[in-house]
């Protein structure tokens, strides 16, 4: 026997715009081809973070600094000393399949920095390394070099430079916490001299804020040092006081989190939106108040086996449903990645087909093309729920993370639905219309999902 909830939808009551909650990492990539590219364009994902693109060390081809600009020692000045072609490829895609391009200035991982590293040291003048980045905006966003004009808006400056207080662990960044600093300065304010506000430059893709409770300089908290608090905490503190001294541009500051929500309710979840909140804090801290922050690699790592099964697409839309109701402006599933790793949820490999949990994200740009969000109330931590209208089309998206059928007695108001269809995701479905009415009353299996799109046909 199910569960039985109640649940309000008041459609009169405008609460925000959906904001893009449903972005992802590298996208899904087969050689040169741009055959899956079209999934990206079904879902409506908004943008592809372009970090680890090609794998380790970019494949040695893709958007990583030393793979557009393979000789240091070149003219940054001279198209002739840039190789753009693969990264072309993949832009020209993306913007094909209007997935905008969120673009990472800087290199990507190096798992294997233990036995030799090759390109996570800082740049030798870090001048020059900021003029570089300038001519690659200028390609992709002012045709410079027979370039384009994209106008694509972000500009991540480096990747999880904050790995550093142990060379074991430093798989991103080989310099000091300083020369990041420096690095970041005055990259940024020379690239904002150069475009203004025409784009959005941040950083750093910070590794997260675990550790955000014990944070004495912002809770006066006192905390016994620990090796997570100087990986994390520490070095943002010194960032932002560097950024702020040298009067350096923050337009957007990017964050990840890797968590482990073993049961999935609104206690799990809630300790993620709690780094949210103490990152817009510290943004508002340090004077960077009008600063976006993304979450731009997430993961919720409960499922690395189980991606085609019903609970990951469960969580993974209930955790969008919680973020859009956070301060967060902009999210990035890691990653849409077509290798064999944990993390590449979204579309299958061996079947070139999505798993379920892309279908989670589908669920979600429903939403996201209604834009606004109205008032939504339910009587349960166990159920997450959103709802949205646009003119005389609505929709309520549902998901259920918990091992226990829940049934769901929605009271609407404000709008009147002569028709309506439900689109499931469960064992038997994958983002399917099952042709049963809607009578105000449903169910919500275990790990699944619901939309329901109302019409008022008259």
């Amino acid at each position: 026997m199910s569960k039985q909830i109640s649940a309000s939808i008041n459609f009169n009551e405008r609460k925000s715009t959906f904001k893009p909650m449903h972005g992802i990492g590298q996208p899904p990539m087969t050689g040169l081809s741009n055959s899956l590219f079209y999934y990206l364009k079904r879902a409506g994902m908004p943008y592809s973070r372009l970090h680890d693109v090609g794998g380790w060390l970019g494949g040695g081809l893709y958007v990583d600094i030393p793979n557009l600009f393979r000789d240091f020692d070149a003219d940054e000045n001279d198209p002739e000393s840039y190789d753009f072609a693969f990264t072309d490829r993949i832009m020209e895609n993306l913007v094909n399949a209007n997935c905008e391009p969120y673009f990472r200035l800087g290199v990507s991982i190096e798992n294997m920095h233990k036995l030799k590293t090759y390109r996570l040291f800082p740049p030798k003048d870090f001048a020059k390394w900021a003029r570089i980045c300038e001519h690659v905006i200028r390609h992709y966003n002012e045709g410079w070099a027979n370039g384009y004009k994209f106008n694509i808006t972000y500009w991540e400056i480096w990747n999880e430079p904050d790995d550093c207080f142990t060379d074991d662990m430093a798989a991103m960044w080989k310099g000091t916490p300083e020369e990041f600093y420096r690095l970041y300065s005055i990259t940024a304010k020379h690239l904002k001299a150069c475009f203004g506000d025409s784009i959005k430059v941040g950083g750093y893709g910070h590794c997260g804020v675990y550790e955000y409770a014990q944070d004495k300089e912002l809770n006066g908290l006192d905390h016994e040092d620990t090796y997570i608090y100087d990986f994390t905490i520490s070095f943002m503190h010194g960032f932002f006081k560097y950024q702020q001294e040298t009067n350096a541009p923050i337009d957007f500051f990017s964050w990840h989190v890797y968590d482990n929500c073993h049961r999935s309710t609104r206690e799990d979840f809630r300790v993620i939106a709690e780094h949210a909140d103490y990152v817009r804090k510290i943004l508002d801290r340090y004077g960077y108040t009008n600063a976006e922050h993304h979450l731009n690699e997430w993961n919720l790592h409960t499922y690395k086996k189980r991606r085609d099964e019903p609970i990951a697409a469960a969580k993974t839309l209930a955790f969008m449903l919680m973020m859009q109701d956070t301060s967060t402006d902009v999210m990035c599933y890691y990653d849409g990645h077509l290798g064999y790793s944990d993390y590449g949820a979204i579309i299958n490999p061996d079947k070139g087909e999505p798993y379920r949990t892309y279908y989670a994200f589908m669920m979600y740009n429903t939403l996201y093309k209604m834009k606004n969000e109205v008032l939504t109330s339910i009587d349960t931590d166990r159920i997450f729920a959103q709802a949205a209208v646009d003119g005389r089309k609505g929709a309520i998206v549902l998901a259920n993370p918990e091992n226990e059928d829940i049934s769901v007695k929605i009271e609407i108001k404000g709008f009147n639905a002569t028709d309506a269809h439900i689109l499931r995701i469960d064992e038997e479905n994958r983002y399917t219309m099952t042709g049963e009415e809607f009578t105000n009353e449903i169910t919500i299996p275990a790990y699944s999902c619901v939309e329901i799109k109302l019409f008022d046909l008259k």
